[in-house]
C-alpha cells in the first residue's frame, strides 16, 4: 500500500482528508482508498489468489451459521477509527453485528464497537497489515483480527486488544489450524494450509 500523493491549491483552506480519499476513490475505481494515522493510503484492486484466498475464508464462517440473525460477515466496509478526526481502513472481510446499519458514522463506515473480527490478506502492502493496522485495529478495540500472510505463508490471529497492540498474538504455519475465539458468535476453524495455497499465485 503506498500513500498517495494529492496536491491542492495553494491559496484558501486545505482541502479535508476524507474529501481527498473521496476524489482518489472516484478518480482511481477498483482502488482501496484509506486514511490511516491521518495519512491517505491508495492500494491497487486485488490480485486473482488474493480474491481466491477471500473466498475460500468466507466459507467457514458462512458454515458456521455467522451470516445470519446476530452476525452477518461482510466484504470491505468502512469501519471509522478513533486514531484520527478522519481516519478510517476497510477491511478485507468483516464479522459484525447484524443491527451495523444502526451504526453507520460517516463516510459508510461504521462504529468499531459492532466489529467481532477483521481480517486482511496480505498484498503488496502486507507491512502495513502486519504493522500499521495492528496498533490501528488494536485502538479500535477489534477484539480479533486476522491477518493472512500470503508473503511469508502464515496465518496471524491477534486477540486482547491494548493500547499500541494486540497482548496476545499466535502465528499459524501449514499443517496447523486455527481455532478463532467463540467470542465472534460461532466456533470457526481456518486450514492454514488450504488458506495459504488458495492465496498463492498461479504461476
Amino acid at each position: 500500500m503506498s500513500a498517495a500523493a494529492v496536491e491542492h491549491p495553494c491559496d484558501g483552506e486545505p482541502e479535508p482528508l476524507l474529501a481527498m480519499a473521496n476524489r482518489l476513490a472516484e478518480q482511481n475505481p477498483g482502488c482501496r482508498v484509506e486514511i490511516i494515522g491521518g495519512v491517505i493510503t491508495v492500494a491497487p484492486p486485488p490480485d486473482g489468489s488474493h480474491a481466491n484466498a477471500l473466498t475460500t475464508l468466507m466459507i467457514p464462517f458462512l458454515a458456521a451459521g455467522l451470516h445470519g440473525q446476530e452476525t452477518r460477515v461482510l466484504q470491505g466496509i468502512g469501519l471509522w477509527l478513533p486514531g484520527g478526526p478522519e481516519d478510517y481502513a476497510i477491511p478485507d472481510l468483516s464479522v459484525v453485528d447484524a443491527d451495523l446499519d444502526e451504526h453507520l458514522i460517516e463516510n459508510n463506515c461504521y462504529d468499531p464497537a459492532v466489529f467481532r473480527l477483521v481480517l486482511e490478506v496480505t498484498s503488496s502492502n502486507y507491512r502495513s497489515d502486519l504493522r500499521n493496522k495492528v496498533v490501528t485495529y488494536a485502538e479500535a478495540k477489534i477484539p480479533v483480527y486476522v491477518i493472512v500472510d500470503r508473503r511469508h505463508g502464515r496465518v496471524h490471529v491477534l486477540t486482547e486488544p491494548m493500547g499500541g497492540g494486540y497482548d496476545n498474538h499466535e502465528v499459524y504455519a501449514p499443517g496447523q489450524t486455527v481455532t478463532l475465539p467463540e467470542s465472534i458468535g460461532a466456533p470457526v476453524t481456518l486450514d492454514v494450509d488450504e488458506l495459504i495455497r488458495a492465496g498463492r499465485p498461479r504461476a
